[in-house]
């Protein structure tokens, strides 16, 4: 088992405003998730112990935010597990007296708290493929019997929706015979019902104003919100048992079929497997991390094969699936972890959504079309074809999508969407449209487009000529010999226009975009690290002997323990810090923030000009072993700031963060003692009631009620 502690007293325990930032993250493989502080308070519009998946129009919803916990016990005294509900800005920091620990045991959030002679944990864990929590508390030590007190709050609205609209005032509360249920119009309904000994409910409906949410003022957003209560839910906790409240929106026989006992071993035994022979380090962190973004997003998927589709999530919490971020995704969260069916699956179901040349840039939430503005994206998505087929030996997917990829080469070559087209005068890909980002630095206010890099961006024609090379070698394997002459000559032309046009004598590197606004001429000198692409890719268009001067250039002016910079600290654009409201982190997005996913590029163009050191590549790495126990415990954030201490900002979980820096890992520190995954084959056979038996046994060896009882309403 993989365990990553974070102690909250005594040596090696961070200040607990810090605690109160950093945060945790658990998925159920459709893209709804369940997240907050370690310590339990929602601070984000995004936070809540159900944020369910949902098919259009609807998307990501918001069903249930928050619990209070007491425990009270028989001489009558009483502690609170967690801070509550924070009303207002000046709320105190909570006392940590009874929390001494916070770990993850194979990626899922555990609690320990320490009440005098008594132990409790708490454990969340989500059913994969339901949108289902679940929440579980044991005594671990101490005797005697405590009354657990648990108070649901819902607000349901869209995952990304203001905190300060209103909650629905025709909520209703319905007693079933499972549970019970609250509706609003609209929405499904939320499905609650607690396992345990002696357990009751206490209807009352009250209204909680003013909650303070402290990382949405931080980000320049309504910061106050309200929520809903309709009643506590009460139970006996006594050793050797176990308080189990299920939240789902799932139809009462699935929340039946299985008890949480046994959907918790099969979630644990799902991850056991995801690990192979893998039993700790980075790797092994990083590969449970890396499950969270892959996920099946059935609403949209299409024919007969549509069970096996999946996509990749971008980024927790906010993002969807976007088809650039999951190009450059694939490999690591699939390939480098064996989990080749996923891989197909994506290129597949991306495939399917091909319009004139492009795929789509991203899928809106609660949209089923996806949206093309985009120049690199489709060039990518030839990138991950290449490492799949490299991967896995695998022809037939490849020779399926042929006529899909000549068809895709030609629009560029004719011209398609946003003025994406190649220039006649020299053969380099062009793009830009009056207000529409391309690229993939692609931040926008407003009409504001920050870094619109309009005209022949380096890493664009990088990524053309790689793909010219991999179709031009894809179709001679195919035997079209002609076909494959003509794009040689395409490819020609582009090596040889690129180091004319692109290479900058006067600064010793490559320029950022030539051609600036289409403008002839008009070169951008920006130190940028886009053009680490012109080395890295499986065929590098810049010539051999200028890559030592662009790769030294990286290091010294881009590189930090995080990443690279997006603009280099003397660019009278630069921005040292990503913070603030929308605007002022948009101008920084790309003006120097540090983004972690381009460790793996610059290391790939590192190795190709310094195959001996790879050791030294290693260690480009290392400082993500500690930041897996910051931001978001057990994963890899978005951005960094620019200057030390390189805080970490945006999206706490990002996919092309966590795919990079696994990838670039397992190609370096972890070559010499590589470990060799399960196969693909033994992590997509379901698990046997007998393995399930023997991961309860394992994970549960004390007696939970081996079913829901039905309680008492009070």
């Amino acid at each position: 088992m993989v365990v990553r502690r974070v102690p909250f007293s005594g040596e090696g325990a961070a200040p607990p405003e810090l605690l109160g930032e950093r945060e945790w993250l658990v998925t159920n493989g459709l893209g709804g998730y369940a997240s907050a502080t370690l310590i339990g308070a929602i601070t984000r519009r995004y936070h809540g112990l159900l944020i369910a998946a949902l098919p259009a129009p609807l998307g990501r919803v918001v069903m249930l935010s928050q619990l209070s916990e007491t425990l009270e016990w028989a001489d009558g005294s009483s502690m609170e597990l967690s801070p509550g509900l924070a009303i207002h800005e000046a709320t105190e920091s909570p006392s940590f007296a009874a929390l001494s620990e916070f770990r993850l045991e194979n990626g899922l959030p555990i609690w320990r708290y320490q009440i005098n002679s008594h132990v409790i944990e708490k454990s969340v864990f989500m059913a994969h493929g339901r949108n289902s929590t679940y929440v579980v508390y044991r005594l671990i030590e101490g005797d005697g019997v405590a009354r657990l007190k648990l108070c649901p709050y819902v607000q349901f609205r869209r995952h990304e929706a203001t905190v300060s609209q209103a909650a629905a005032e025709n909520y209703t509360l319905t007693a079933m015979r499972h549970g019970f249920e609250i509706r609003a119009p609209a929405h499904p309904p939320l499905r609650l019902v607690v396992g345990g000994r002696e357990w009751s409910f206490r209807g009352g409906q009250a209204r909680v104003e003013n909650i303070f949410y402290r990382a949405e003022q931080q980000r320049g957003y309504d910061a106050f919100g309200e929520l809903c209560s309709f009643g506590v839910f009460e139970a006996e906790i006594a050793r050797a048992e176990a308080v189990t409240l299920a939240a789902s929106i799932e139809p009462w026989e699935t929340i039946e079929e299985a008890g949480p006992r046994r959907l918790c071993a099969g979630e644990h035994a799902r991850r056991e497997a995801l690990l192979g022979d893998l039993t700790d380090g980075m790797a092994a962190e990083l590969t449970l991390a890396a499950d969270a973004f892959i996920v099946a997003p059935a609403h949209r998927s299409r024919g007969s094969e549509a069970r096996n589709r999946r996509t990749i999530i971008a980024g927790y919490h906010w993002f969807t699936d976007w088809g650039r971020d999951t190009m450059i995704s694939l490999e690591g969260l699939t390939l480098a972890t064996r989990r080749i069916e996923e891989a197909r699956g994506i290129l597949e179901n991306f495939s399917e959504h091909i319009r004139d040349g492009l795929i789509p840039n991203l899928f809106p939430e609660g949209e089923e079309q996806g949206r093309y503005h985009t120049a690199d994206a489709t060039l990518w998505f030839f990138h991950a074809l290449d490492r799949f087929r490299q991967a896995t030996g695998e022809r037939a997917l490849l020779q399926r999508l042929l006529p899909t990829l000549r068809d895709v080469i030609e629009h560029h070559l004719r011209g398609t969407l946003f003025g994406i087209g190649v220039d006649a005068q020299d053969g380099l890909l062009r793009q830009g449209q009056e207000g529409v980002q391309l690229t993939w630095m692609d931040a926008k206010v407003g009409d504001w487009v920050v870094t619109p890099r309009r005209g022949k961006a380096v890493e664009i024609n990088a990524l053309w000529f790689n793909a010219l090379r991999l179709l031009e070698e894809w179709l001679t394997e195919a035997g079209d010999d002609a076909g494959a002459r003509d794009l040689a000559e395409h490819a020609r032309r582009v090596q040889e226009s690129f180091n004319r046009r692109f290479w900058n004598e006067q600064r010793g590197y490559l320029f950022d975009v030539v051609d600036c606004e289409n403008r002839a001429g008009v070169n951008d000198d920006a130190c940028r690290p886009n053009q680490v692409l012109a080395i890295s890719l499986r065929h590098p268009v810049l010539e051999r002997e200028r890559w030592r001067a662009v790769v030294d250039i990286v290091r010294r002016r881009l590189l930090t323990p995080y990443g690279l910079r997006s603009l280099a600290p003397d660019h009278p654009d630069y921005k040292a810090r990503y913070f603030g409201d929308l605007r002022a982190r948009d101008a920084a997005y790309h003006q120097g923030t540090v983004w972690a996913w381009l460790i793996g590029p610059f290391v790939d163009a590192w190795l190709k000009v310094y195959p001996e050191e790879r050791a030294r590549a290693a260690e480009f790495l290392a400082a993500f072993s500690a930041h897996l126990g910051e931001g978001c415990i057990g994963t890899v954030s978005e951005v960094f700031d620019a200057e030390a201490p390189f805080t970490p900002r945006g999206c706490v979980a990002q996919a092309w963060s966590v795919a990079e820096v696994l990838r670039s890992w397992m190609n370096t520190a972890g070559a010499a003692q590589r470990i060799e995954l399960a196969p693909a084959a033994k992590r997509a056979a379901p698990l046997s009631e007998e393995q399930i038996d023997e991961a309860i046994a394992q994970s549960f060896p004390a007696s939970d009620p081996p079913s829901w009882n039905l309680g008492r309403e009070r």
